[in-house]
């Protein structure tokens, strides 16, 4: 909780700190309160309302899919796995180390350590290019 929240939300504290301030201070004070209070209340009796009318799209759909016989689970089976498949960057760049083994890398993200080592003996990329 912030300093500000903390003193406005306790009358005690409040009260201390607009000793100092005059009676027209104090009511310009009240004024933009209230008028930022009747602003939180439009956008919440907006986002109620819009709320509201989402469940009832949502009620109207399922009525309707109920009246045509079908169920949510036919829907899901035509969907099936909805997530995005990644698709695999193509290596680049291929380097056999010491040992044999084969090093694929496509060029993106932290350099391998076979690569580093490869680059190391005086090598480039480009001398390791698909």
């Amino acid at each position: 909780m912030s300093e500000f929240s903390k003193v406005i939300t306790r009358k005690n504290s409040l009260r201390k700190q607009c000793h100092e301030l005059s009676v027209s201070e104090l009511e310009k004070v009240i004024s933009d309160l209230t008028e930022i209070l009747e602003e939180r209340r439009a956008d919440e009796e907006a986002r109620l309302a819009e709320e509201q009318e989402k469940l009832a799209k949502i009620e109207s759909i399922r009525k309707t899919m109920q009246e045509a016989g079908v169920d949510i689970s036919d829907l899901l089976d035509l969907v099936g796995d909805a997530k995005p498949v990644k698709k695999k960057v193509q290596a680049k760049y291929r380097v056999t180390d010491d040992a044999g083994e084969v090093h694929e890398w496509s060029g993106r993200g932290r350099t391998p350590k076979a690569f580093n080592d490869y680059f190391a003996k005086g090598f480039t990329k480009e001398d390791c290019l698909i």
